[in-house]
C-alpha cells in the first residue's frame, strides 16, 4: 500500500474546530471535536458508518447546527452564520447537479447568487471548466456526462465561487474503482495547484493514504487518532485505529513483564510494552514473508507454521498459515518461476519486531 509522507504545512490554523457537538436527544454522533487545520492542507475524516464524520462536515458547511463548540475560519467565528456566508465550496456525494441546467449554467448559479457580474461569470466558468478538463462540455446537460464527468462538475462548481475552504462528502463513493483512483489524484492536483484548505470525508482508507495531509480517524463521535498517513499507519494509536486502517493479522496472546508476547509455545517480540497479561498481537499480513532460513540481524520472530490455504491474485500470494494457536495471513509478492507452497507444507515465517504492535485485549471494535 502506498501511504502519503508529506508532513502537514506548518502553518497558523485556517480552519479551528472546537469542542465541537452533536447531539440528537441523548445520542452524541459528534463528541467534544477539535482540530486546527492549516491553511492550503487537506485533512481526511476516515472512519466507518455512523462514526460521525459527515455530521461534522455538515456542521463545518452549516448545512447542520452545532450543538456545541466553535467554528473558526480565518481567525472568524462562523458558527452561527448560514452556509452561503462562509465562504466555502461543497462536493456532495450524489453530485447534486440541477437536471434542467447546462453545466455552465450549473457552475453560473452560485455566482450568480452572489451577485457577480456577468462576463466575469463567464470568465470563471470557462476557467473552472479548463481546470478539469471539461472546457468543451459547457452546453451539455448532466444526463449527457459520465459519472465521471458528472463529479468534475461538481468539483468545478464548488471551485468556482473561489472558497475559502473546500469540502468533499465521499465524492468518489458512487465511481467504479479505476475511475475513482483517477479523480482522488485530479482533486489532490488540483487541491494543490490552488492551495485551498480542504475537508475530504471518507471510509475508504486508501483514499486517505493517498492523498491527505492528515487524517482525522472517527469511531462513534470521537476522534481516536489525528496524525500524518504514515503516523496512522505505522504509529496507530489503539487497536482500533490499527484494525481500521490497512489489512492486519489480529490474534490474542500474552505480554510478559519482559516484554515477550506468548503465542501458544511461542515467544515473540514486541514493539513494546503495554501490558502483563492478555494483550491483542497485531501484525500486518505484507510485513510477513516466507523464508528459507532466520534474517540475519537482530529484532527477528520467526515462526513455523502450516499452510491451510493458498490464493494467488496476479501481483499477490495469499496464504493462511497455522502458526500455534493462530492462523496468520501472509501476502507476498509473486514473481515468474517462484513456486507457492502447496497446502500443509511447513513452512517458516519472519517479520521484525517493530511490525509486532501490541494492545491492552479488549480495546478493539
Amino acid at each position: 500500500m502506498s501511504v502519503n509522507t508529506k508532513a502537514a504545512p506548518e502553518t497558523a490554523p485556517h480552519l479551528v474546530l472546537d469542542g465541537l457537538e452533536k447531539r440528537f436527544g441523548a445520542s452524541r454522533a459528534v463528541q467534544s471535536l477539535s482540530i486546527s487545520v492549516g491553511k492550503g492542507e487537506l485533512i481526511g475524516l476516515l472512519g466507518p458508518s455512523g462514526c460521525g464524520k459527515t455530521t461534522t462536515l455538515r456542521m463545518i458547511g452549516g448545512l447542520m447546527p452545532a450543538t456545541e463548540g466553535r467554528i473558526v475560519v480565518g481567525g472568524r467565528e462562523v458558527t452561527q452564520l448560514p452556509p452561503h456566508k462562509r465562504d466555502m465550496g461543497i462536493v456532495f456525494q450524489n453530485y447534486a447537479l440541477f437536471p434542467h441546467m447546462t453545466v455552465a449554467e450549473n457552475l453560473s448559479f452560485g455566482l450568480e447568487m452572489r451577485k457577480v457580474p456577468k462576463a466575469e461569470r463567464e470568465t470563471r466558468v470557462k476557467r473552472a471548466l479548463d481546470m478539469v478538463r471539461l472546457g468543451a462540455f459547457g452546453g451539455r446537460k448532466p444526463r449527457e456526462l459520465s459519472g465521471g464527468q458528472q463529479q468534475r462538475v461538481a468539483l468545478a462548481r464548488a471551485l468556482v465561487i473561489e472558497p475559502s475552504i473546500l469540502l468533499l462528502d465521499e465524492p468518489l463513493s458512487n465511481l467504479d474503482a479505476n475511475l475513482r483512483e483517477e479523480m482522488r489524484n485530479e482533486i489532490r492536483d488540483i487541491q494543490q495547484r490552488l492551495g485551498i484548505t480542504a475537508v475530504f470525508v471518507t471510509h475508504d482508507q486508501a483514499e486517505a493514504l493517498a492523498i491527505c495531509d492528515r487524517i482525522a480517524v472517527m469511531r462513534l463521535g470521537v476522534l481516536e487518532q489525528l496524525g500524518t498517513p504514515y503516523e496512522i499507519y505505522e504509529r496507530p494509536s489503539n487497536e482500533f485505529v490499527a484494525g481500521f486502517v490497512g489489512r492486519v493479522n489480529r490474534v490474542a496472546a500474552t505480554q510478559g513483564p519482559d516484554g515477550l508476547v506468548q503465542l501458544g509455545d511461542l515467544s515473540l517480540l514486541a514493539a513494546g510494552q503495554v501490558a502483563n497479561g492478555p494483550v491483542t498481537m497485531m501484525v500486518r499480513p505484507h510485513r510477513m514473508r516466507v523464508v528459507d532460513a532466520t534474517p540475519e540481524g537482530e529484532g527477528w520472530n520467526v515462526a513455523r507454521g502450516e499452510v491451510t490455504r493458498s490464493t494467488f491474485v496476479g501481483d499477490l500470494l495469499t496464504l493462511e498459515v497455522k502458526v500455534g494457536p493462530a492462523i496468520l495471513t501472509v501476502e507476498q509478492h509473486t514473481f515468474a518461476g517462484g513456486r507457492p507452497p502447496a497446502l500443509g507444507e511447513s513452512v517458516l515465517l519472519a517479520w521484525r519486531q517493530e511490525d509486532t504492535l501490541v494492545f491492552p485485549a479488549g480495546g478493539g471494535a
